[in-house]
């Protein structure tokens, strides 16, 4: 059970590192936080074959015409980017030592109300370029991709003996 938290934290901490979202953390959540966010990192390597992987997946799966690729892409993007935002404030909250645990209880749970608030809105968004069918499948998609990954992640640790 370890190594799987231990990969999931691990893909997580990619899929952060290749975003150039650092830069464009929301500002409200970011003087909320008084937290100055990382300068923006090249897309290399990893973070970057990673996303290239994401969405070609999700471009397949979801059948995308030529009308709804054009306005779905960029919006989706924007999406990953706030998504990302969060989960790095998210993560930093829970790489600190906090004196006080409730406190850093009460930010995890205030983390994962704007991670929902995000897919709401962002699922409003979505609906009005695609049908509600592709919508859905969009979802499904990524969960479908972040388990296929760790599927992936999981064997090659048990190859390399980890």
């Amino acid at each position: 059970m370890s190594k799987l938290i231990r990969l999931i934290f691990i893909f997580l901490f990619i899929i952060a590192a290749g975003r150039e979202s650092y830069a464009q953390v929301s500002n409200s959540l970011v003087q909320r936080q008084r937290i100055t966010p990382a300068p923006p990192r090249d897309k290399k390597g990893m973070g970057k074959r990673l996303e290239a992987a994401r969405d070609r997946f999700i471009g397949k799966q979801l059948d995308l015409t030529d009308e709804e690729s054009a306005k779905f892409w960029p919006l989706y993007r924007q999406y990953q980017q706030e998504l990302t935002a969060v989960n790095i404030l998210k993560r930093l909250n829970n790489s600190s030592a906090a004196t006080n645990g409730t406190e850093q209880i009460d930010k995890e749970i205030y983390y994962e109300s704007q991670q929902v608030g995000i897919r709401k809105r962002y699922r409003d968004a979505f609906s009005k370029i695609l049908p509600p069918e592709k919508v859905s499948k969009l979802y499904k998609s990524e969960q479908e991709f972040r388990d296929e990954l760790i599927k992936q992640l999981s064997e090659r640790s048990e190859r390399a003996g980890n």
